[in-house]
């Protein structure tokens, strides 16, 4: 199945087995490609009433594989590199509705470490549309320069946080701190710790499906 989405962006598309009753947008992490998260679209919406897409990052950086932005210190993106992925996932994410024919409030983002990071820039960021949910795996809210999550309007929004106590990579303060800013800024935080490293702990798996059905009307 092909959508009439931007080419700026190498992309796999997993149809829906009828009428998309929604969208599952999911990003991955560093070093990985457009088709390391494709298995996670059956697992998070086993009965295929979502149109699921796996964008990938438009950089090429050591160690390998494509990635979203340069990273230079944890929990603080590189600006430059950053911003050029926001402004392409954005007109990516914008040409979604009309493409699929699902509308934006039937639309969840997620992602896994950077793909986490841009979930939450693209769901949160200044003048972005409302998404139906974020799913934050292992990740941090971005500090970067001219960018900060825009709260106002988003109160009630559900966000799924999943974070490992032994990751050695994002650290867990990093989960917790996301939560409690979200929390305190009214949205809808359903919060996930275990004693995983930085990957994705198969309970917050079994847990999401539901969870994204229940966001997307199901």
């Amino acid at each position: 199945m092909s959508l009439a989405l931007p080419d700026d962006l190498v992309h796999v598309v997993r149809p829906a087995r009828g009428t998309p009753e929604g969208a599952l947008v999911l990003l991955h992490g560093r070093g990985a490609d457009e088709h390391d998260l494709v298995a996670f679209l059956d697992l998070l919406d086993p009965h295929g009433r979502l149109v699921g897409i796996t964008p990938g990052g438009p950089l090429f950086l050591p160690p390998g594989g494509r990635h979203w932005y340069v990273v230079r210190r944890v929990g603080y993106p590189d600006p430059a590199t950053f911003g050029e992925s926001v402004t392409l996932l954005s007109a990516f994410l914008d040409a979604l509705p009309e493409a699929a024919g699902v509308p934006w409030e039937r639309i969840v983002l997620g992602g896994f470490s950077q793909g986490g990071v841009m979930s939450y820039a693209l769901g949160l960021g200044p003048g972005r549309p409302r998404p139906a949910g974020i799913v934050a795996l292992s990740c941090f809210m971005p500090t970067v320069e001219g960018w900060a999550p825009d709260l106002e309007g988003r109160a009630g929004l559900p966000v799924w946080i999943a974070h490992g106590r032994r990751d050695p990579v994002i650290g867990v303060e990093f989960g917790r701190a996301a939560r409690d800013l979200l929390t305190e800024g009214g949205l809808d935080v359903s919060y996930d710790e275990s004693d995983a490293a930085h990957h994705v702990d198969p309970r917050s798996l079994a847990q999401l499906p539901a969870w994204v059905a229940a966001r997307t009307g199901g």
